[in-house]
């Protein structure tokens, strides 16, 4: 397709992409409130259901490193009706689901679809829109991605309230057709497409080396740390996924180009965004656990409370997109950090008296940390990269984010379990507990607070990080260099 028809379609093709991103993130995400009331329907531990949360995004991030040879083998066409097909299918198939091994088999396939949505929104973003320009287009996709999750647990509340769980998915799936019957109509394809070679021995071992991680981390929580169940997942998974990278910096065609961290701006962007998804997961489950589980607090009070900071977050987006324009994307993460630390700090000290305002209060300073960090970030770290790495940017990129979050989501309900069981045996041996309801409730909220207070050194981590991250003039001389390297000619030359 031509420039000029590209220009023609881009508010429509804009449009379907990001309506379909809203809807897959929405499902990423509406389970989130509800996962205490789905533990007790089907008789599952937290570490059992969080794999809800944490399987949604291992499939994403087992997919995502493909979504660079897919962007080039099909058709924006073809991969986003594809994605949209499979995420009816599991919508579907949660909402007739009679048992927790059929839930998960459903999210997992919506998942499946939900990966290639993100990396693809993006792609065509760096396409059709100048550098220039980006700052504020990322900004309207960090709307959709923040309002998305915004939204989900009041609606999921109000649902809960007045239906079963199954209509979360029974209302989802028309929308998600309505998505497929536009896209069929009026997306095109906006880049060429190619016949690479897809690399099999690379996809085995990505997903068996992101796997075997999380299920490691997601284990440490029943078996304990020293598990040699758990101690043989971690090597494994961490000697696959050195055996992948090393792979990827070998062939002439990887599946990800590893090259792209030859960039520090790439690379820095990158790391701080690890840390920051990891803190962003981790809060949306800890905290509703704690408000229904710890507190008695309904599906609906929990929604309701962290609705006003995700409005802000969303609303923000935008306006941080136009600040990254204009300053670039270290000020705005320093700045967002602040918020973030100060929100995690506040809650490393839950007791079963903290007041439902300070905790709406604290979440929206949360919120208005996060709205400074996530767009700008990823922007930046994609701006560096020279245009014919631009698809492994965006699937590096969203791969990374996704094995964080899963991984952030397994380490700090691992974290919470061990530190329930510690705490619970102290207090039994202090003899303070007089009964068991109240021994569980004071050991999980001591639990919880050792699990808040790394998730603030996640954010004390990021902040340093940030010092690392390269200005906007240096960022410009170093994407010019790579430009020079990549057509084999020598950037210092006739200086």
């Amino acid at each position: 397709m031509n420039q000029t028809n590209q220009q023609l379609n881009k508010g429509v093709l804009l449009f379907v992409l990001l309506l379909g991103s809203f809807l897959s993130i929405l499902n990423q995400t509406i389970l989130n409130v509800v996962l205490p009331d789905l533990m007790t329907e089907f008789k599952v531990s937290a570490t059992t259901i969080q794999w809800l949360s944490t399987g949604f995004m291992l499939v994403n991030g087992i997919l995502i490193p493909a979504t660079a040879f897919l962007m080039q083998r099909f058709s924006t066409r073809q991969l986003f009706l594809s994605s949209m097909i499979l995420l009816l299918v599991g919508t579907l198939i949660n909402a007739v689901a009679p048992n927790f091994a059929l839930l998960l088999t459903g999210r997992l396939i919506q998942a499946a679809g939900a990966g290639i949505i993100m990396p693809l929104l993006m792609s065509v973003t760096l396409v059709i829109f100048p550098e220039e320009n980006r700052g504020t287009a990322m900004g309207l996709i960090g709307l959709v991605m923040i309002f998305a999750p915004a939204i989900g647990p009041t609606l999921a509340g109000v649902i809960i309230e007045h239906f079963s769980w199954r209509w979360l998915f029974i209302g989802m799936a028309p929308l998600v057709a309505i998505v497929i019957g536009l896209s069929y109509k009026f997306l095109v394809n906006v880049s060429e497409t190619s016949r690479p070679k897809l690399d099999f021995i690379s996809i085995i071992l990505s997903t068996a080396g992101f796997g075997a991680l999380l299920y490691g981390f997601s284990s440490a929580g029943d078996k304990g740390w020293g598990s040699s169940v758990v101690l043989t997942y971690l090597i494994s998974g961490a000697i696959l996924l050195i055996i992948f990278c090393w792979r990827q910096l070998t062939l002439n065609n990887p599946l990800l180009n590893l090259r792209v961290f030859t960039n520090k701006m790439f690379t820095m962007t990158a790391i701080v965004n690890i840390l920051v998804t990891m803190i962003m997961y981790a809060d949306m489950i800890l905290l509703p656990i704690y408000l229904q589980t710890s507190r008695g607090y309904t599906v609906l009070d929990t929604g309701l409370l962290l609705l006003p900071g995700a409005l802000i977050n969303a609303f923000m987006s935008p306006v941080s997109g136009r600040l990254f324009d204009k300053v670039g994307a270290k000020p705005l993460a320093f700045i967002g950090l602040i918020f973030i630390i100060s929100s995690m700090w506040g809650v490393t000290n839950l007791t079963e008296t903290t007041s439902f305002t300070y905790l709406m209060i604290r979440t929206i300073i949360l919120r208005i940390g996060i709205s400074f960090m996530t767009m700008p970030i990823t922007t930046a770290g994609l701006n560096a990269l020279p245009k014919q790495l631009n698809t492994h940017g965006t699937a590096i990129t969203n791969t990374v984010r996704q094995v964080a979050g899963s991984i952030g989501i397994a380490v700090v309900v691992t974290i919470m379990t061990t530190r329930t069981k510690s705490h619970a045996t102290m207090l039994l041996d202090s003899g303070s507990i007089h009964s068991k309801a109240q021994l569980i409730l004071d050991s999980s909220i001591l639990g919880m607070n050792d699990a808040y207070m790394f998730v603030a050194i996640l954010g004390i981590l990021a902040f340093f990080a940030t010092f690392f991250i390269p200005n906007k003039k240096k960022a410009v001389k170093e994407e010019k260099n790579i430009v020079q390297r990549q057509h084999g000619t020598n950037p210092t030359e006739g200086q």
